[in-house]
């Protein structure tokens, strides 16, 4: 990409954006005497006041174990458990509330479809089919069921831009192909997935299908139903909530179908020493005391997503990040990885020969906070031919002056390596 002189036009922040870094409690503070700027969203989101207020209440106020006690306390947090529930499925316009089930994370869900429903399906011989794109959490599972059914796994190749090659999708998939699982937005550069033609094409050849959402749903207003997908997973660290929540979205008609994933309390119907039958889902897949806080503090960064306005944010964060790629190509020495024809949350970058883990400690001594490394994608890496990058990613809160600060602190980091 050719260097300019001409300085890039920064957005405005929209009237409906304005108030929200006052929100974030953590991004007042400062790192090594700086200002932090906080720009490893990609790995995790900060937590507005709102999220934190709605967990300090469930201690303070509502803490007890949910669906079995009849006291007023357990009744509380059952219904607040509960009531999350449902603010997801409409974020994500589910059907019906059951068919969201509660998880560790993005990954857990992906383990939890591998385990529960497609295992029982594969013969040798069978096909699942991901990108070279994917983030480890939707390889790993994949690669460990092949391993278990002698099922092969598939890759759609990426182009030198970082876009999907579609040139050889419709060869991948056949009447082979048992699942097709595939990245919305890559956690490594960025890249967003043009996914609904590949859904399409899944599903009218009878495939069924997952989309990885974990960069997707904090970014890009999601409707699982227009998608059409039958699987869709994300992380609660990764939009605002704490860490720990997760959520896998089913179609209830395959959920209906599916074995539990684990045993244990709260996922039984009746259990005798013969033998056990088990609940309807969500249930049948949320074994134990679950994670009733996390839950709680997810429907609660839902609700300030949802006052915020998910297509407000969608619209100013492609704008920051134009801005933020058009600065830092007019720095020496820095590459950009990839050129994707569009773009969201993060940009991974290269200085030279300076390794990425020291990029990031020089930019951490100016208060900006970057990931470096592989980000769970060594694959996509190989195939790039570099071992690692740098990574810059970003969320609501970001401004043009945190791109600026970026910007500024890598001039400086150029100066020590290149």
């Amino acid at each position: 990409m050719s260097k300019t002189n001409s300085q890039p036009t920064p957005p405005a922040i929209p009237e409906a954006l304005a108030h929200v870094r006052g929100d974030f409690p953590i991004l007042s503070r400062t790192v090594h005497g700086k200002p932090l700027v906080y720009l490893d969203n990609a790995a995790s989101t900060q937590k507005p006041q709102a999220v934190i207020d709605a967990v300090t209440r469930y201690y303070s106020h509502e803490n007890a174990n949910i669906h079995r006690g009849v006291h007023l306390l357990s009744t509380e947090a059952t219904g607040a458990y509960e009531e999350a529930r449902g603010k997801i499925a409409k974020f994500i316009n589910a059907a019906d509330d059951s068919e969201i089930i509660y998880t560790r994370g993005a990954t857990e869900s992906v383990n939890l479809v591998a385990h529960s429903y497609l295992e029982p399906l594969l013969q040798p011989g069978d096909e699942i089919l991901i990108s070279a794109m994917e983030h480890h959490a939707n390889i790993v599972p994949w690669q460990l069921l092949c391993a278990r059914t002698g099922a092969i796994l598939k890759v759609i190749p990426v182009t030198d831009d970082c876009d999907l090659d579609l040139a050889t999708f419709d060869q991948l998939l056949t009447e082979k192909t048992k699942l097709l699982s595939i990245v919305y937005v890559s956690n490594a550069i960025g890249t967003v997935n043009d996914i609904q033609p590949l859904l399409d094409q899944a599903k009218a050849r009878g495939i069924p299908t997952l989309v990885d959402a974990a960069q997707a749903i904090q970014h890009i207003p999601l409707d699982v139903q227009k998608l059409g997908c039958d699987f869709l997973v994300a992380s609660g660290h990764k939009i605002y909530a704490p860490t720990g929540i997760g959520i896998l979205y089913g179609r209830r008609a395959l959920l209906d179908t599916m074995r539990p994933y684990q045993g244990g309390g709260d996922m039984i119907a009746h259990v005798t020493f013969e033998g056990s039958t088990f609940k309807e889902p969500p249930s049948r897949f949320e074994a134990g005391t679950p994670h009733i806080e996390g839950a709680i503090g997810l429907g609660a960064a839902i609700d300030y997503l949802s006052s915020v306005g998910l297509p407000a944010i969608h619209d100013y964060e492609s704008q920051l990040i134009a801005y933020a790629v058009a600065k830092l190509s007019q720095i020496d020495g820095l590459k950009i990885i990839g050129n994707p024809r569009v773009r969201s949350g993060a940009i991974s970058f290269t200085m030279g020969d300076a390794h990425p883990h020291d990029i990031g400690t020089v930019l951490d001594t100016e208060g900006v906070a970057i990931r470096s490394g592989h980000h769970c994608c060594e694959p996509l890496m190989k195939r790039l031919g570099v071992p690692a990058t740098a990574r810059a990613s970003f969320s609501l809160y970001n401004t043009p002056a945190d791109v600026d600060a970026l910007a500024a602190a890598l001039k400086k980091t150029a100066l020590l390596f290149l």
